[in-house]
Protein backbone atom coordinates (compact mmCIF):
# COMPACT_ATOMS: atom_id res chain seq x y z
CA UNK A 1 0.00 0.00 0.00
CA UNK A 2 1.18 3.50 -0.76
CA UNK A 3 -0.54 6.60 0.52
CA UNK A 4 -0.51 10.39 0.26
CA UNK A 5 0.80 12.27 3.25
CA UNK A 6 -0.67 15.73 2.68
CA UNK A 7 -3.99 17.26 1.74
CA UNK A 8 -5.20 19.49 4.58
CA UNK A 9 -3.69 21.88 7.08
CA UNK A 10 -4.00 19.13 9.64
CA UNK A 11 -2.16 16.68 7.39
CA UNK A 12 0.59 19.25 7.04
CA UNK A 13 0.96 19.41 10.82
CA UNK A 14 -1.07 22.55 11.58
CA UNK A 15 -4.26 21.58 13.43
CA UNK A 16 -6.96 24.23 13.41
CA UNK A 17 -10.15 24.80 15.37
CA UNK A 18 -13.22 23.58 13.48
CA UNK A 19 -15.19 26.25 15.31
CA UNK A 20 -12.96 29.26 14.58
CA UNK A 21 -10.70 28.11 11.74
CA UNK A 22 -7.67 29.42 13.62
CA UNK A 23 -4.42 27.52 14.25
CA UNK A 24 -4.21 25.95 17.70
CA UNK A 25 -1.61 26.47 20.39
CA UNK A 26 0.28 23.45 21.73
CA UNK A 27 -2.14 23.35 24.64
CA UNK A 28 -5.07 23.64 22.26
CA UNK A 29 -3.70 20.81 20.14
CA UNK A 30 -3.52 18.59 23.23
CA UNK A 31 -7.10 19.41 24.19
CA UNK A 32 -8.33 18.76 20.67
CA UNK A 33 -6.47 15.45 20.65
CA UNK A 34 -8.19 14.41 23.90
CA UNK A 35 -11.57 15.23 22.38
CA UNK A 36 -10.81 13.21 19.24
CA UNK A 37 -9.61 10.23 21.28
CA UNK A 38 -12.78 10.39 23.37
CA UNK A 39 -14.91 10.69 20.23
CA UNK A 40 -13.20 7.64 18.73
CA UNK A 41 -14.19 5.58 21.78
CA UNK A 42 -17.72 6.95 22.07
CA UNK A 43 -18.63 6.71 18.39
CA UNK A 44 -17.21 3.18 18.18
CA UNK A 45 -19.13 1.99 21.24
CA UNK A 46 -22.44 3.80 20.73
CA UNK A 47 -22.64 4.76 17.08
CA UNK A 48 -23.15 8.25 15.75
CA UNK A 49 -26.82 8.66 16.59
CA UNK A 50 -26.57 7.40 20.16
CA UNK A 51 -23.38 9.30 20.90
CA UNK A 52 -23.60 12.79 22.34
CA UNK A 53 -21.31 15.75 22.89
CA UNK A 54 -21.86 15.37 26.64
CA UNK A 55 -20.61 11.76 26.55
CA UNK A 56 -17.59 12.80 24.50
CA UNK A 57 -16.64 15.63 26.86
CA UNK A 58 -17.18 13.43 29.92
CA UNK A 59 -14.92 10.78 28.40
CA UNK A 60 -12.29 13.42 27.62
CA UNK A 61 -12.59 15.05 31.04
CA UNK A 62 -13.21 18.40 29.38
CA UNK A 63 -15.97 20.93 30.07
CA UNK A 64 -18.90 21.14 27.68
CA UNK A 65 -18.22 24.81 26.96
CA UNK A 66 -14.63 24.03 26.01
CA UNK A 67 -15.85 21.61 23.33
CA UNK A 68 -17.28 24.49 21.32
CA UNK A 69 -13.89 26.18 21.14
CA UNK A 70 -12.79 23.30 18.92
CA UNK A 71 -15.89 21.91 17.22
CA UNK A 72 -19.26 23.49 16.49
CA UNK A 73 -21.37 20.30 16.49
CA UNK A 74 -21.38 16.54 16.89
CA UNK A 75 -21.12 16.19 13.12
CA UNK A 76 -18.07 18.44 12.96
CA UNK A 77 -16.14 16.29 15.46
CA UNK A 78 -17.29 13.15 13.67
CA UNK A 79 -15.96 14.49 10.38
CA UNK A 80 -12.72 15.58 12.04
CA UNK A 81 -12.38 12.07 13.46
CA UNK A 82 -12.74 10.49 10.00
CA UNK A 83 -9.94 12.76 8.72
CA UNK A 84 -7.82 12.05 11.78
CA UNK A 85 -8.19 8.26 11.50
CA UNK A 86 -7.47 8.48 7.78
CA UNK A 87 -4.30 10.49 8.39
CA UNK A 88 -3.09 8.09 11.06
CA UNK A 89 -3.76 4.90 9.12
CA UNK A 90 -1.97 6.35 6.06
CA UNK A 91 0.95 7.29 8.26
CA UNK A 92 1.06 3.78 9.71
CA UNK A 93 1.21 2.28 6.23
CA UNK A 94 3.74 4.75 4.85
CA UNK A 95 6.00 4.38 7.88
CA UNK A 96 5.92 0.59 7.54
CA UNK A 97 6.82 0.79 3.84
CA UNK A 98 9.86 2.99 4.31
CA UNK A 99 12.95 1.26 2.96
CA UNK A 100 11.15 -1.47 1.00
CA UNK A 101 13.34 -2.64 -1.89
CA UNK A 102 10.55 -3.79 -4.23
CA UNK A 103 6.85 -3.22 -4.78
CA UNK A 104 5.89 -6.65 -3.48
CA UNK A 105 7.98 -6.06 -0.35
CA UNK A 106 6.30 -2.66 0.01
CA UNK A 107 2.85 -4.29 -0.30
CA UNK A 108 3.66 -6.72 2.49
CA UNK A 109 4.96 -3.95 4.75
CA UNK A 110 2.07 -1.62 3.93
CA UNK A 111 -0.58 -4.22 4.68
CA UNK A 112 1.21 -5.10 7.91
CA UNK A 113 1.07 -1.43 8.91
CA UNK A 114 -2.62 -1.26 8.02
CA UNK A 115 -3.49 -4.32 10.08
CA UNK A 116 -1.47 -3.10 13.07
CA UNK A 117 -3.39 0.14 13.04
CA UNK A 118 -6.81 -1.42 12.64
CA UNK A 119 -6.12 -3.96 15.40
CA UNK A 120 -5.32 -1.06 17.73
CA UNK A 121 -8.11 1.18 16.40
CA UNK A 122 -11.15 -0.97 15.49
CA UNK A 123 -13.21 2.23 15.58
CA UNK A 124 -11.90 2.89 12.08
CA UNK A 125 -14.38 0.38 10.68
CA UNK A 126 -17.50 1.63 12.42
CA UNK A 127 -16.71 5.32 12.00
CA UNK A 128 -15.96 4.99 8.29
CA UNK A 129 -19.05 2.91 7.63
CA UNK A 130 -21.29 5.32 9.50
CA UNK A 131 -19.82 8.13 7.43
CA UNK A 132 -21.76 6.72 4.47
CA UNK A 133 -24.94 8.00 6.11
CA UNK A 134 -23.66 10.80 8.36
CA UNK A 135 -21.26 12.51 5.96
CA UNK A 136 -20.91 10.79 2.56
CA UNK A 137 -18.31 13.29 1.41
CA UNK A 138 -16.06 12.20 4.29
CA UNK A 139 -16.47 8.56 3.28
CA UNK A 140 -15.37 9.40 -0.24
CA UNK A 141 -12.48 11.53 1.04
CA UNK A 142 -11.25 8.69 3.25
CA UNK A 143 -11.06 6.17 0.43
CA UNK A 144 -9.83 8.49 -2.32
CA UNK A 145 -6.95 9.78 -0.21
CA UNK A 146 -5.74 6.23 0.22
CA UNK A 147 -6.31 5.20 -3.39
CA UNK A 148 -4.62 8.24 -4.95
CA UNK A 149 -1.28 7.39 -3.39
CA UNK A 150 -1.80 3.69 -3.90
CA UNK A 151 -2.44 4.17 -7.62
CA UNK A 152 0.64 6.35 -8.01
CA UNK A 153 2.78 3.70 -6.33
CA UNK A 154 1.47 0.98 -8.63
CA UNK A 155 2.13 3.08 -11.73
CA UNK A 156 5.70 3.72 -10.62
CA UNK A 157 6.21 0.01 -9.93
CA UNK A 158 4.92 -0.86 -13.40
CA UNK A 159 7.46 1.46 -14.97
CA UNK A 160 10.36 -0.43 -13.37
CA UNK A 161 8.84 -3.87 -13.97
CA UNK A 162 7.89 -4.71 -10.37
CA UNK A 163 4.18 -5.05 -11.17
CA UNK A 164 2.35 -6.61 -14.12
CA UNK A 165 2.16 -3.83 -16.74
CA UNK A 166 -1.21 -5.03 -18.02
CA UNK A 167 -3.02 -4.27 -14.75
CA UNK A 168 -5.09 -1.13 -14.59
CA UNK A 169 -3.59 0.82 -11.64
CA UNK A 170 -6.89 2.45 -10.62
CA UNK A 171 -8.90 -0.77 -10.61
CA UNK A 172 -6.05 -2.62 -8.91
CA UNK A 173 -5.72 0.01 -6.18
CA UNK A 174 -9.43 -0.13 -5.33
CA UNK A 175 -9.45 -3.94 -5.46
CA UNK A 176 -6.47 -4.32 -3.12
CA UNK A 177 -7.78 -1.71 -0.70
CA UNK A 178 -11.12 -3.52 -0.54
CA UNK A 179 -9.36 -6.84 -0.02
CA UNK A 180 -7.36 -5.52 2.91
CA UNK A 181 -10.37 -3.88 4.51
CA UNK A 182 -12.56 -6.99 4.35
CA UNK A 183 -9.80 -9.33 5.53
CA UNK A 184 -9.25 -7.02 8.49
CA UNK A 185 -12.97 -6.95 9.21
CA UNK A 186 -13.27 -10.73 9.14
CA UNK A 187 -10.11 -11.66 11.04
CA UNK A 188 -9.63 -8.67 13.36
CA UNK A 189 -13.01 -7.04 13.96
CA UNK A 190 -15.15 -10.17 14.04
CA UNK A 191 -12.66 -12.68 15.46
CA UNK A 192 -12.88 -13.49 19.18
CA UNK A 193 -11.04 -15.91 21.46
CA UNK A 194 -12.69 -18.21 24.01
CA UNK A 195 -13.00 -15.28 26.43
CA UNK A 196 -14.59 -13.03 23.84
CA UNK A 197 -11.52 -10.85 23.32
CA UNK A 198 -10.48 -9.60 19.87
CA UNK A 199 -7.00 -10.47 18.54
CA UNK A 200 -4.16 -8.03 19.11
CA UNK A 201 -2.84 -8.68 15.61
CA UNK A 202 -3.74 -10.49 12.41
CA UNK A 203 -3.05 -14.21 12.49
CA UNK A 204 0.25 -14.94 10.72
CA UNK A 205 -1.26 -17.68 8.53
CA UNK A 206 -4.06 -15.38 7.41
CA UNK A 207 -1.53 -12.65 6.61
CA UNK A 208 0.72 -15.02 4.66
CA UNK A 209 -2.28 -16.35 2.71
CA UNK A 210 -3.32 -12.82 1.81
CA UNK A 211 0.18 -11.91 0.69
CA UNK A 212 0.44 -14.99 -1.54
CA UNK A 213 -2.78 -13.87 -3.20
CA UNK A 214 -1.46 -10.31 -3.66
CA UNK A 215 1.94 -11.49 -4.91
CA UNK A 216 0.22 -13.67 -7.52
CA UNK A 217 -2.07 -10.81 -8.54
CA UNK A 218 0.68 -8.21 -8.98
CA UNK A 219 3.73 -10.15 -10.12
CA UNK A 220 4.88 -9.47 -13.70
CA UNK A 221 3.86 -12.13 -16.21
CA UNK A 222 6.45 -13.50 -18.64
CA UNK A 223 5.77 -12.53 -22.23
CA UNK A 224 3.52 -9.57 -21.41
CA UNK A 225 4.50 -6.18 -22.76
CA UNK A 226 3.05 -2.69 -22.64
CA UNK A 227 1.29 -0.78 -19.90
CA UNK A 228 -2.40 -0.66 -19.12
CA UNK A 229 -3.99 2.62 -20.13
Amino acid sequence: MSTPEVGTAEDAGTPVSSATGRPLTKRGEATRRRLLEAAETVFAAQGYHEASIVRITERAGIGLGTFYLYFDSKQSIFEALVIDLNRRVRHSMSEAMAGASSRLEAERAGFAGFFRFTAAHPALYRVVREAEFVSPEMLRLHYTRIVEGYEAGLRAAQQVGDVDRMLDPTVTAWALMGTGELVGMRFLLWERDADGRPPAELDAEVFDGLMRFIDNALAPRAGREGTAS
